[in-house]
């Protein structure tokens, strides 16, 4: 007896169109603090509500949604955290991501999604003015203060994947440097090595307030400017490219890639972060999704396969790529060496 095709059934359809409540009850436990209050031992509605400072009906409806979306359990009434709140959404925690919602919940984001269909019809964002490519767009500032706990696990990573020397001169240009952990990790690698970033000026004084806490100001230099019009010197060991080229279009992206190439020591590398999907285009999932939110924000960016970032350096006149998964990351580092 064959088995029996299941009906069709709405429950996708619903799913999706009230996602938006999911990133909403998110938001709001952060704000409330609820996943630190849970961690801290509050375990009911009343005791949380207590912590909160929030009315316990409130609080039994959020931690009731955030039970069924996965983001605490629930047992005879009292809830706990999961693995994964505890590890990110409990402020006590050093890998607290919950200040991340400031930039990926940002209303300029958002906005870039309220005419999709649009941005669909066109090819990119229905903005005049570039979306987050924008000249020196706030959210950039935003993005420097709420993101350098999601970028920190990865940032160690980068200097061993180029042999970045552990002492001895070292320069290294970080492009678009943002919160500048990036380009830091590389000074607090080899503490001769010294970092020049590029960024609009208000970011940048969030990356040096960052250097300054790592006690590498006096190795930290800034250029002010976009990556297109700015000089950049020479005579650098390393270019970090991290969550940048996505915002453009392969011809923009080569563009710039010559110019960086022209910026390196002969054996020089350009180190590339990005979300890279398989060549389906569909996995994995939170990379190949991440081409929706360029598609809603920019006017041609994209999240790109390898073998297209790859193609894009050689013809740029980089003589070899390598990609490199990064551990606790969904991300991909590229190098590419100057021959």
């Amino acid at each position: 007896m064959s088995a029996q095709t299941p009906s069709p059934s709405p429950e996708h359809f619903f799913e999706a169109a009230t996602s938006y409540q999911r990133s909403a009850a998110l938001k709001a436990a952060v704000e409330l603090e609820l996943f630190t209050a849970v961690g801290e031992g509050s375990r009911d509605a009343r005791s949380i509500a207590e912590r909160c400072r929030a009315s316990e009906r409130g609080v039994r409806i959020l931690a009731d949604f955030l039970v069924i979306h996965g983001f605490l359990t629930k047992d005879e009434g009292g809830y706990a955290l999961t693995q994964d709140s505890a590890f990110f959404l409990d402020r006590r925690s050093p890998a607290y991501m919950g200040g991340t919602l400031e930039f990926l919940l940002a209303p300029s984001l958002l906005k870039g999604f309220e005419d999709l269909a649009g941005a669909v019809r066109q090819g990119g964002t229905v903005f005049d003015d570039g979306g987050t490519v924008s000249v020196e767009n706030p959210v950039w500032v935003k993005f420097a203060r709420a993101m350098a706990p999601m970028a920190a696990p990865a940032a160690g990573q980068l200097p061993p994947l180029v042999g970045a020397q552990t002492e001895g001169k070292f320069k290294v240009l970080d492009i678009a440097a943002g919160h500048g952990l990036y380009g830091l990790a590389f000074a607090r690698h080899n503490p001769e090595a010294e970092v020049v970033a590029l960024d609009w000026p208000a970011v940048l004084e969030v990356a040096k307030e960052n250097a300054k806490k790592v006690g590498a100001e006096g190795r930290y230099s800034t250029i002010e400017g976009d990556a297109f019009g700015a000089e950049f010197g020479g005579g650098y060991d390393v270019v970090l490219l991290t969550n940048f080229l996505h915002h453009f279009d392969p011809p923009t992206c080569e563009q710039l890639l010559r110019k960086v190439r022209a910026s390196l020591n002969e054996g020089g590398a350009a180190v590339t972060l990005e979300f890279v999907p398989n060549e389906d285009r569909v996995t994995p999932p939170l990379s190949a999704a991440f081409s929706l939110t360029m598609l809603a924000g920019t006017p041609g960016g994209d999240a790109y396969t390898y073998p297209e970032l790859e193609r894009m350096f050689a013809n740029a006149g980089f003589s070899s790529s390598e990609a490199h998964q990064l551990q606790a990351s969904p991300q991909q580092a590229i190098v590419s060496r100057k021959g």
